[in-house]
């Protein structure tokens, strides 16, 4: 009988230690589940005299000019402010279907003093000079991306000739595009244990794992947060090593529908900045089952900042007071700046450190 119970008890811990390690993935993959800090931060309205936002979704800040971008503008996709103070000055990427407007704008990198923007719509990059007075970013080349480059909902910039583009084909993560549109090489796989999605519906597995993304060409680190679930990709693209970090939501959560992709799970990252020293991502954490049952009543966005050395380990964990969706870190002056799409006054700023 005693036999017994110790054969059993070394079947059990057999197969917990078994579990544990299909849940780690692999041996790049490490779990997280707190940080060593937690930090509360208030983040303070910056007042704005010209009301023009419907979801401001993206913010950068280059020397004395801020640029925030509108996901769903009435007019203009962009706007160019004077900083600190967010004077208004102008606005930029026209909403429109002529050959010199755009269709949508998924995000946007400045570079060199430069700007390019995304249309997904149109699958173009264009790229935006600033005006000898500084005031105003005209419009100055358009890339069209190759056709088998599937709709991309991201990018960033990764030297002057080249741009870094998820893959949404699901063969690959992340692709490496030329400044004439056309695809250079692929890299990574999605680091998914979801085998049969693998197998059968890589376009739906690759639309679940939707990520945004950085690049710091300073210390040539790419990062990656899924925007379901929670899950941080880190790629040094110098020495080509790469870690994942899966927090307690694990990875995304979906069911498929007609080929695509439906969200199950929870709302996850919504921004991503790799910084000199570290890297800041918002995170919601908010049941899909919650949204739906709150019908359109819970604040968007996301109530954490999480930042991560630069090998993925979690550092900090800041906890605000306000919802905010795009944020842009700067780390000498110990600020971060962030929109807030559930109020008229959308821009807020975050004294940390």
């Amino acid at each position: 009988m005693k036999n017994s119970i110790l054969l059993l008890l070394l079947f059990l811990f057999l197969f917990i230690s078994c579990k544990t390690k299909y849940k780690e993935y692999a041996d790049n993959v490490l779990p997280y589940s707190r940080f060593p800090q937690e930090k509360e931060l208030k983040g303070e309205v910056i007042e704005l005299d010209t009301a023009l936002f419907r979801y401001p979704f993206r913010i950068r800040i280059e020397g004395d000019k801020a640029i925030v971008m509108d996901l769903h503008g009435f007019d203009y996709y962009g706007h160019l402010f004077q900083y600190p103070s967010f004077r208004y000055l102008s606005s930029f990427g026209r909403r429109g279907d002529s050959p010199t407007e755009m269709l949508s704008m998924e995000n946007f990198r400045l570079h060199n003093h430069i700007l390019w923007t995304l249309d997904a719509n149109k699958s173009e990059l264009t790229r935006l000079d600033f005006s000898s007075s500084g005031d105003s970013l005209l419009r100055e080349e358009t890339v069209a991306l190759d056709e088998d480059i599937l709709r991309p909902l991201d990018f960033a910039i990764y030297n002057d000739t080249t741009f870094v583009i998820p893959d949404y084909s699901g063969e690959s993560r992340f692709m490496k595009v030329s400044c004439e549109g056309k695809l250079i090489e692929k890299i990574g796989a999605i680091p998914t244990t979801n085998e049969k999605a693998l197998q059968e519906a890589r376009p739906a597995l690759a639309q679940a794992w939707r990520s945004f993304l950085d690049y710091n060409p300073r210390n040539s680190i790419l990062a990656a947060v899924t925007q379901l679930g929670e899950v941080v990709e880190v790629y040094n693209l110098k020495d080509s090593t790469h870690v994942i970090r899966i927090g307690e939501h694990d990875e995304p959560e979906f069911k498929i529908s007609d080929g695509y992709g439906m969200p199950t799970g929870i709302m996850g990252f919504s921004d991503v900045q790799v910084t000199d020293c570290a890297i800041y991502a918002v995170f919601h954490g908010t049941p899909f089952k919650e949204i739906a049952r709150q019908s359109g009543s819970l604040p968007d966005g996301g109530k954490y900042i999480y930042v991560f050395s630069l090998k993925g380990e979690p550092l900090c964990k800041y906890i605000l007071e306000q919802y905010i969706y795009g944020i842009y870190v700067d780390e000498t002056t110990k600020t971060i700046m962030a929109t807030d799409v559930n109020s008229d006054q959308p821009i807020l700023k975050f004294s940390f450190g």
